[in-house]
Order: structure tokens, then C-alpha cells, then sequence
């Protein structure tokens, strides 16, 4: 039987490609953005009590309702808005079905949606299956920053939708006041919709300040702000987030949401709605993880590798093309084959390729991780 794909470019995502290559050579995986440290022991504990109670069966198709509750004051804490539990947040299976949802609620045929390079892998196979065109605009090497005269010259009446990302995968680029104020004068005046990819909203670091949408009431009234539990909570397996909206928006994203997945897991929910009364559930995340990277960077000194400063994520980049001009694909296959480190090479973030000779690593990781994969790359010269 032949089936039309619907994404005829696509094939295995790098990631798996990189994490497979690494199993197969026994290497140490900096590639995936995935922990090898324990969660929260509470906050397992408390999902075991929720499953003991008897919370097993469907909650609402939204979320549960005591969760969205503290997600509503949560928001209020940190970004000062006024956020209706009932009306403007819903509850997903992670957050990136959000974001495919945010764009399926939204996009048509002939829609375009300008996109930041390099992206997450998943944006724009997300725009093209809608039927929509992804305007590729690439951030500004080596800082990572938006172009915004360019953004400017992108926008027609076809632009339906600009997507932004911070902390910022793969760079660990963060928006900054400016940012914020370059995106209300691009999008004043226009019908022009945001979707914004906050899942590394907690691990921020050096003191910056995470400009969320949720803080802008005129952008918010045009956005879907998509978060992850699993990022935040360092369980990327339980893949489970949440979107804000303002209602006109939500009451359309529902109407997607509820013929795809219906509902989320319940137990991990009446969890997450007790662990989130203790602020500091969330407040000290970016200093545990700040650790983490400043302890990487230290390593990454005594190598041959030169540095792009991550504020937030999981992630830092380091460049190399100062002592090796072999693509970063090709230079990431062999440091997994020859030394033992699986990385992710950065033009994967890029569609038509891009390559500066970067490499992203992840330092979510347990200090003997870093330790035994940095002794590694001691090695090159």
C-alpha cells in the first residue's frame, strides 16, 4: 500500500541517531537533554500516595483542576499576571504536543510562521504537516541574538505566527527586556500570533531574569506559552506539560486537545498540585543547575574546545573550528567512535544544514559524567 508522507524530508531525528551511536560505542551521552541524577524522592512519593488513593482513573479533559489552580498562582508569584485556572491553562502530554497543538489550533494552508535558527528539531516539521510555510531566519552567530530588522522585513500578510524559544535550545540563549520590547513593536498593529517555548522557564542563570510572556498582558492576549513538568522537574520521562492562553485562544486549543489526547496521567498530576505549594520546589532549580554548568565549563577549560556562554537550558555549545575544519556531524560521529562522548552537532538545529563548527553538550549530569567525559576530550589537540 503506498502512503503520500505528509513530511517527505524527514527522516530519524539526530538525537536518536547520536544516542544509538553512542550505545553501540559504550560512549558517555552529553547529547540528549536527559538527566542521569535522581528526581525529586518527594515528589515520587507523592505520586506513589496519589496512585494508593485511588487517583487512577481520567481527570478533566483541562487538567486537574487543583493543579491548574497552582499553576495559576504560581504564574501570579513569579510574572505577576492574572492567569483564570478554568479558562486559560490546559494541561498536555508534554511540551511539545503543546506546541503541536498551539500550531494545529491555528495555522491554514498558505499560513507562514517565522521560525529562529537553529530550532528545535521538531518546529518546523510541526508547520510544514499544517500545511504551512516555515520562515527560516537564522539568530546571529556566535551570540545567538535575534535580528529584528530582519524579522521586520520577513513579515507580509501571510505571517500568521512568530515563534520564540528562551532559555533557548540549543544555545542556552536567553530573551532580554529589548527583546521583548523589539516584539511589541513588530507585532503592534498586526493580527500576528506568538507561540512561545518556555520549558526551561526555572533553569536560568547568572541572575537573569526569565522574560516570560506571561509578564506581558498585550503579548499574552496573542500567545500560547508552553511549558514542560519534565524539563523543569528533571523527569523528561513522564512528558507531561501545560499550556497558557488567553480564553479565545485556549477555547480553540481545547477543541484539538480533546480529540488527540483527552486527558493526562492523573496521579502525576495530584502530585505535581501539592509539590508546587512548597515554592522552593521551583525557586532553587536554576542554582542547582547553574552548578552543574559552571562545574562543565571549569572541565571544558582544559580542553581544546572554545566556549559560546549558555545562560539557561540544560545546554552550553562549544565551538571547535579553530583546530579541526571537519563538519560538525562528521566531527560528533567521530568523537563518539573514537573518544567516548556523544554530542549533538549544532547544524542539526538548522534546516538547511548551517554548519559554524559547534557542538551542544549537555551538563544535566552527574559530576563523575562530566568528569569521565571531559577526560575524554583532554585527549584532542
Amino acid at each position: 500500500m503506498l502512503v503520500q508522507s505528509k513530511l517527505p524530508q524527514v527522516g530519524t531525528t539526530i538525537f536518536t541517531v547520536m544516542s544509538q551511536l553512542a550505545l553501540e560505542h559504550g560512549a558517555v551521552n552529553l547529547g540528549q537533554g536527559f538527566p542521569d541524577f535522581p528526581m525529586s524522592r518527594e515528589l515520587t512519593d507523592l505520586v506513589n500516595q496519589a496512585m494508593r488513593d485511588g487517583f487512577n482513573q481520567y481527570t478533566h479533559m483541562n487538567g486537574l483542576p487543583q493543579l491548574r489552580q497552582a499553576l495559576a498562582r504560581k504564574a501570579a508569584k513569579l510574572y505577576g499576571c492574572n492567569i483564570d485556572a478554568d479558562t486559560d491553562i490546559t494541561v498536555t502530554p508534554g511540551g511539545t504536543y503543546a506546541i503541536y497543538t498551539a500550531l494545529t489550533t491555528v495555522l491554514q494552508p498558505g499560513d507562514e510562521v517565522i521560525v529562529f535558527e537553529p530550532a528545535y528539531d521538531s518546529y518546523i516539521p510541526n508547520i510544514e504537516i499544517n500545511g504551512a510555510k516555515a520562515v527560516r531566519i537564522a539568530l546571529e552567530y556566535p551570540s545567538y541574538n535575534i535580528p529584528w530588522e530582519q524579522v521586520r522585513a520577513s513579515i507580509n500578510s501571510r505571517t500568521r505566527l512568530i515563534m520564540i524559544n528562551s532559555p533557548h535550545n540549543p544555545t542556552g540563549a536567553v530573551l532580554s527586556e529589548s527583546d521583548i520590547a523589539s516584539l511589541r513593536s513588530v507585532v503592534a498593529g498586526t493580527e500576528i500570533l506568538l507561540l512561545s517555548d518556555e520549558v526551561y522557564e526555572h533553569l536560568i542563570f547568572d541572575g537573569i531574569a526569565h522574560q516570560s510572556l506571561l509578564r506581558y498582558p498585550d503579548l499574552l492576549a496573542r500567545s500560547f506559552v508552553c511549558f514542560s513538568f519534565g524539563k523543569t522537574y528533571h523527569c523528561t520521562g513522564w512528558k507531561l506539560g501545560y499550556c497558557i492562553s488567553s480564553p479565545e485562544l485556549m477555547k480553540e486549543f481545547r477543541k484539538v486537545h480533546q480529540f488527540n489526547c483527552f486527558t493526562c496521567d492523573t496521579p502525576k498530576q495530584v502530585a505535581l498540585a501539592t509539590y508546587l505549594e512548597n515554592e522552593s520546589a521551583y525557586q532553587e532549580l536554576g542554582s542547582f543547575i547553574q552548578q552543574k554548568r559552571d562545574y562543565f565549563r571549569q572541565l571544558m577549560a582544559e580542553t581544546p574546545f572554545r566556549c559560546i556562554p549558555s545562560h539557561g537550558s540544560y545546554f552550553e555549545c562549544y565551538s571547535y573550528g579553530h583546530f579541526s575544519q571537519e563538519s560538525d556531524r562528521d566531527f560528533a560521529i567521530r568523537l563518539t567512535r573514537d573518544y567516548g562522548i556523544a554530542t549533538i552537532p549544532v547544524s542539526a538545529f538548522y534546516k538547511d544544514g548551517k554548519d559554524d563548527k559547534v557542538l551542544r553538550f549537555c551538563f544535566a549530569k552527574q559530576e563523575s559524567t562530566l568528569e569521565k567525559a571531559v577526560e575524554q576530550l583532554r585527549r584532542l589537540s
